[in-house]
């Protein structure tokens, strides 16, 4: 039985000394970082799908991410917050409209994230 506390190292696991990060080649003011606000999975779906459509609205972005109301709501609500997503609310008739737009913000977010992560695959495919 391992003692409370102690470090577990696998035998096939690099030694940690050794490993080394990779850096993307992104511009801006976050240079480098890994945009972690990007990388969950819906979050990526929405600021995608809004890369290639001008707008989608609430129900056309949870058919397409194939996800509930309240997981589309919370999540878009967060690039809402930090400026990637602009929500636009209407009314069609008496029916509630909403519409997402991805702001000048979100593409560059989108283009940082996509260079890190183009980054990351050179780097592990060059090691073969």
């Amino acid at each position: 039985m391992a003692k409370q506390g102690a470090v577990r190292q696998d035998r096939g696991s690099p030694d940690p000394a050794k490993l080394q990060s990779v850096r993307g080649r992104a511009i801006g003011p976050d240079t480098g970082e890994f945009d972690r606000l990007i990388h969950e999975r819906v979050r990526l779906g929405i600021v995608s799908a809004l890369a290639v459509n001008e707008k989608l609205t609430f129900n056309d972005l949870k058919k397409l991410l194939k996800i509930t109301d309240g997981n589309l709501s919370v999540h878009a609500r967060k690039l809402e917050d930090a400026k990637y997503v602009s929500c636009t609310k209407t009314f069609e008739g008496r029916m509630p409209r909403t519409e997402y737009r991805l702001t000048a913000e979100g593409r560059r977010a989108l283009e940082r994230y996509l260079d890190h992560m183009e980054a990351l695959i050179h780097a592990t495919r060059d090691r073969k």
